[in-house]
């Protein structure tokens, strides 16, 4: 039986790959470096301090993947992995209400049915959950979209328990890498994960992460921290900081850095009851 059963798994994987994903090229034109992304095996990294934007711009981007294409959206699916238990479903509620033409409780039902949410209170949860999710995108061609916020949630936690062990440290994190980037790559995906600011930036931080032709470009406080495994994924990085010299309190910025094609630009936006406006 587990042999008829891999054998079912394996082509419903084939199924799932020949339907292919949407594209997400429109998911949102203003947060990257370049025309026509991301596209399918792109892993995103939102990195800030709290307070910087961060889980209002995932919102915006789920709002944009949820609402049927009649309303302007791409009419896909998200698979939301909340480490932080940040997630204020009435908050993306209301970012719907503001932005779909038919504000009825049936339509918005609709939409949230194309949101699953999935709670993580540990990396030994959040690696588990990154397991059992492969019959999840198999068995949903139109799941293109996965978020976790945050991948530094266990951080120090793991920290405390793997020791003066780095290897133990990062074990749980290393195999979280592997296993996002293994769905990631077979199914298709784009990934955005949200990181914090944990360290303050050291003196070589900007030659250790960013090439040469990005480092006078990038004012972002920077310092990696997170295992290589991770760190190696990632194509794209967006930084978010509050805007100083402005009067609105609701003003933030981004620099969004495309780490393959050495491309960097810098977007203002703010965050009105409607959600993220640039």
């Amino acid at each position: 039986m587990g042999e008829a059963f891999r054998r079912a798994e394996s082509g419903a994987q084939l199924l799932a790959r020949l339907e292919g994903r949407s594209s997400l090229k429109n998911l949102e034109p203003h947060l990257f470096a370049e025309e026509g992304s991301p596209v399918h095996g792109d892993v995103i990294e939102f990195h800030g301090p709290e307070g910087t934007g961060k889980t209002e711009m995932l919102y915006h981007l789920i709002a944009r993947c949820i609402i049927p294409k009649s309303g302007g959206g791409l009419e896909v699916e998200v698979m939301f992995i909340d480490t932080d238990y940040h997630f204020d479903m009435l908050r993306l509620v209301t970012i719907l209400e503001h932005r779909l033409a038919q504000r009825t409780e049936e339509m918005i039902k609709q939409c949230l049915g194309r949101l699953f949410l999935v709670n993580c209170n540990s990396s030994t949860q959040l690696l588990l959950t990154l397991y059992s999710l492969e019959n999840m995108f198999c068995a949903h061609p139109s799941l293109c979209l996965l978020i976790l916020d945050s991948i530094s949630a266990f951080y120090w936690i793991d920290r405390s328990n793997g020791g003066e062990s780095l290897n133990l440290q990062e074990m749980n994190l290393k195999k979280c890498a592997n296993s996002l980037e293994k769905l990631v790559r077979e199914h298709h995906l784009a990934l955005f994960a949200t990181t914090q600011t944990l360290m303050q930036k050291s003196t070589n931080s900007a030659e250790s992460f960013f090439p040469l032709k990005l480092q006078h470009e990038t004012d972002a406080d920077y310092r990696p921290y997170l295992c290589k495994s991770w760190q190696q994924m990632v194509t794209h990085r967006i930084f978010f900081s509050k805007q100083c010299n402005s009067g609105n309190s609701k003003g933030f910025t981004v620099i969004s850095c495309h780490l393959r094609r050495n491309h960097v630009v810098k977007r203002s936006f703010s965050v009105a009851e409607c959600g993220v406006q640039f």
